[in-house]
């Protein structure tokens, strides 16, 4: 059955690193730009970084710049979060997200295809 899956979650302490994936399984991938969102309890679903089809271009929200990198292998059908220098306020489930389109768009109703998210939780 057609899905993504995130993964790679988890506990982690203020300053340190998680890698998330995104993997899609029975699902047009390569050509479609991908999203990373996340969303804490009370708060509103948050545009974090998104991919265009091919990796040229990048967009990030402006409170993760320097710190977060997304990249793609589309060969494994994968993108990738690389989370560096942790703060608490990263605390959200990362949901990631296939574009209705090629290229980057930010909001929620852009995307077509959802996965079930994984939780990142940041102590101080």
């Amino acid at each position: 059955q057609a899905q993504l899956v995130a993964s790679g979650g988890g506990l982690v302490q203020a300053g340190g690193s998680l890698r998330l994936s995104c993997a899609a399984t029975g699902l047009t991938f390569r050509r479609y730009a991908v999203g990373w969102f996340r969303q804490a309890p009370g708060k509103e679903r948050e545009f974090v970084a998104g991919i265009d089809w091919n990796g040229g271009k990048i967009e990030y929200v402006d409170s993760v710049k320097g710190r977060f990198t997304i990249s793609r292998d589309n060969a494994k059908s994968t993108v990738y979060l690389q989370m560096n220098s942790v703060k608490p306020e990263d605390t959200a489930v990362y949901l990631c997200a296939r574009s209705r389109s090629t290229v980057v768009r930010s909001t929620v109703d852009e995307y077509d295809w959802w996965g079930q998210g994984t939780q990142v939780t940041v102590s101080s």
